[in-house]
């Protein structure tokens, strides 16, 4: 039952897992006697490794043999299994992943049945038929094994040659041989039909996703650092997911030693444009937490819990995400590559001549550089360092996902969305995510005599200068943060950073909230980096003065100065424009003099640039859909709000498809008495089911069905909708109502469909 070494002379040595033994004496816990593969050799072993089965003995002395006394059918899958196994082993070595794979599947069938003859519970018919199976799916084995082909009666047992003429051998030959060629035949059949499923499958579904699991990190660190994985566009130059984080220790392990085997993730909400984008690469990049410089050693005089760039490593997983490759078994090695240079090349000690090797990347190269060079170039010296990862894509949104990969994801599975929306959003995903990057900065050297190491720090406060607590993710698979600090580039005037985090704020914080970075410069000596207080402060309200969310892409804020302690006071720069642009806007400049009314902050030469990117499906960026969605707010506006709707893009419509299919409904219930607004919001209706209807939002319809079985609730709306398409169809002649009536004549099918559930709630 176990492998056993002898520990003394007088011990069998060497059993294997799997060997037959005969026992000739017992004593006390103790057999003696010898295995079958080796009968001269005999020796005593505990009976607690050993098996009985009962056996017949034939013969006496050299002549004896024992033949187990189990069914022949049992014997021909043991001796099988002990030659498949052999065959297996050679195929791993070899890296034939395909037949290891399907040898694999064969061995775990036998062994099932194997257990299920053996326990003697199977009823006559169900035995006779499992006995079919077993022994097609030897002869099957042995066929694609290119071993001998077994021949066999009807019953499935082996044919004696001693018994039977060479004829009716021939002839059941013959038989065999077609059946295996026939099971061939039927498994190609399969798999090809099992590959034009997927691909059917694949171009049926609107969501995708990238599974992705860690096996492991290889890389000289020597501290605690971070690995951040996501998905980037080489051609666009820009990342397309959020990140997964994994904080690995210095000792080569996960921090969290409870996700040792189990640092898997997704990357969710891919749909049909990401798969058709020319190239995407899984990348990771290594961020060290420790001191400035690896190379100082007295660490009790140095600043630790900097965050400094260390390298990365870049994989193009195009061919996955396309589908042309999937095997979710290959492990891949993404070969890292280290940002140091030599030291002495670095502190200019030396020149750099042809006798040093060209690098990918120097020691100051910014994360995102380092990125595109490793892509440009053909191979990086690696020297052994890397990630080992396993790879698939996988079809479906993360609900559909879970449910049919139970396998690879479940609940404890990192989940990094797309930086977007995806092409469908169902009723119920509620999202209110706010993308900050970090751009660049250019901060002056002031007193120093060399550039400032610049931290940034990111936190979110409200308008009373309170922080708002656990509102920052750095990554999936990682706790939210109050406070989020920048990678440090040594010595660097203009710094680019291309760092992203994820804001996730309550919706009713929102409008009272702003983003606020803060600079401090970071000193390699602890004594030194605490006396340095904040230089300097940007900041950015989330909410705009007309009530829309601050708007996608780059802002170029302002850099201000003052004292430490006034700078966190938020009273003191609220009421001061954030970006140029508004600066602009107020009609000041921010390289002329001092505005006025800056209180005690001056408007540094220093500039800095963040972008932003909002996916929320209840923060909108355009006012006029804005102004239907807080139709509360002022009825006056209310016609002019819905006449505005049907002219609000599209796309910004079926984000909010739901709410914004609430608010007429919630119109139209609200003034049931009146009919002042009936039309308008039908024409509106027919307005969005038009969107759907358009080849370019047609994959909303699965959408607006799921709103109108579980989320429409208007019970009165049958009556409204019912009254202004009878008064459409009775002066379809006139003037202005023609157009209006082809228009809902299309989306008749949906203007029922709303008709008839509201009648079936109302009753």
């Amino acid at each position: 039952l176990y492998n056993y070494d002898a520990r003394g002379l007088d011990e069998l040595s060497k059993k294997q897992i799997g060997d037959t033994v005969h026992i000739l004496e017992t004593y006390e816990g103790w057999y003696r006697g010898y295995t079958l593969r080796k009968k001269s050799k005999k020796g005593i072993f505990p009976a607690s490794y050993i098996h009985l089965k009962e056996a017949i003995v034939e013969g006496k002395g050299q002549h004896e043999t024992v033949i187990p006394n189990e069914l022949p059918l049992i014997q021909e899958v043991t001796t099988t299994l002990r030659e498949w196994s052999i065959i297996w082993r050679q195929l791993y070595v070899q890296d034939n992943r395909e037949m290891f794979r399907s040898v694999r599947h064969m061995i775990y069938d036998l062994i099932e049945w194997r257990s299920q003859i053996l326990s003697g519970t199977l009823p006559q018919d169900e035995l006779k038929e499992l006995k079919k199976k077993v022994t097609a799916k030897i002869d099957y084995g042995n066929r694609i094994l290119d071993l001998d082909l077994v021949v066999r009666d009807e019953d499935g047992n082996i044919l004696d040659p001693e018994q039977t003429s060479t004829i009716s051998l021939f002839r059941a030959h013959e038989i065999a041989s077609k059946q295996v060629e026939e099971r061939l035949q039927e498994e190609k059949s399969q798999k090809q039909n099992i590959d034009i499923n997927r691909q059917a499958k694949f171009a049926a579904t609107p969501s995708f996703a990238l599974f992705v699991n860690l096996k492991n990190v290889v890389c000289k660190i020597g501290e605690d650092a971070e690995v951040l994985m996501s998905l980037y566009d080489p051609l666009e130059s820009k990342f397309i997911s959020e990140n997964y984080l994994v904080r690995w220790s210095s000792c080569g392990l996960p921090k969290d030693i409870d996700r040792l085997h189990n640092l898997r993730a997704v990357f969710t909400d891919l749909g049909s444009k990401d798969l058709k984008r020319e190239k995407i690469s899984f990348v990771c990049q290594i961020v060290r937490v420790g001191r400035m410089e690896l190379r100082d050693n007295n660490t009790r005089k140095l600043t630790s819990g900097l965050r400094r760039p260390f390298g990365v490593a870049v994989m193009d997983v195009t061919d996955i995400i396309n589908g042309k490759v999937d095997d979710e078994d290959k492990q891949h090695f993404i070969p890292f590559q280290p940002l140091a240079l030599d030291d002495a090349i670095r502190h200019k000690q030396l020149n750099i001549s042809s006798r040093f090797s060209p690098r990918v990347a120097g020691e100051n190269d910014f994360l995102q550089t380092v990125i595109n060079k490793v892509i440009a170039a053909k191979e990086v010296n690696h020297k052994g360092q890397g990630l080992w990862v396993t790879l698939k894509l996988l079809p479906g949104d993360i609900h559909q996902i879970r449910k049919e990969f139970p396998h690879l994801v479940d609940r404890s599975t990192a989940v990094a969305r797309k930086m977007g929306f995806p092409e469908i959003i169902m009723p119920g995903d509620v999202r209110n995510d706010i993308y900050v990057t970090l751009v660049q900065g250019d901060f002056d050297k002031g007193s120093k005599t060399t550039a400032k190491n610049v931290e940034v720090t990111v936190s979110v406060y409200d308008e009373d200068g309170k922080r708002l607590e656990s509102v920052i993710f750095p990554g999936a698979g990682d706790e939210a943060i109050s406070e989020y600090k920048s990678v440090i580039y040594y010595q660097v005037k203009q710094p680019r950073w291309f760092e992203t985090v994820k804001v996730a704020i309550p919706i009713e914080d929102v409008n009272r909230s702003h983003l606020r970075f803060t600079f401090r410069h970071r000193s390699s000596q602890d004594s030194k980096d605490k006396s340095e207080k904040i230089f300097a402060l940007a900041f950015v309200k989330l909410m705009r003065y007309d009530g829309t969310t601050l708007r996608d892409g780059e802002h170029d804020l302002i850099v201000y100065k003052a004292e430490a302690k006034k700078l966190e006071d938020a009273s003191t720069y609220l009421s001061l424009p954030s970006t140029k642009i508004e600066l602009e806007e107020k009609g000041h400049s921010a390289t002329g003099k001092s505005m006025q009314n800056l209180g005690s902050c001056t408007i540094s030469k220093d500039s800095f640039q963040i972008s932003t990117l909002v996916c929320s499906t209840k923060l909108t960026q355009n006012v006029d859909l804005l102004g239907l969605l807080k139709w509360r707010s002022n009825t006056n506006l209310l016609q002019q709000n819905l006449k505005q709707l049907m002219k609000v893009d599209g796309g910004e419509v079926v984000k909010f498809l739901q709410d914004t299919l609430d608010a007429l409904f919630n119109i139209m219930m609200e003034n049931s008495e009146s009919e002042t607004f009936d039309t308008l919001v039908f024409d509106a209706l027919v307005f969005i089911i038009g969107l759907i209807a358009d080849r370019k939002f047609q994959h909303f319809n699965p959408v607006l069905e799921t709103y109108i079985k579980k989320h429409f609730s208007a019970t009165l709306a049958y009556t409204k909708l019912t009254k202004v398409l009878k008064t459409y169809v009775d002066n379809a002649e006139k003037c202005g109502i023609t157009d209006q009536l082809f228009k809902a004549m299309k989306a008749l099918e949906y203007i029922f469909k709303f008709i008839v559930r509201s009648r079936i709630l109302f009753n």
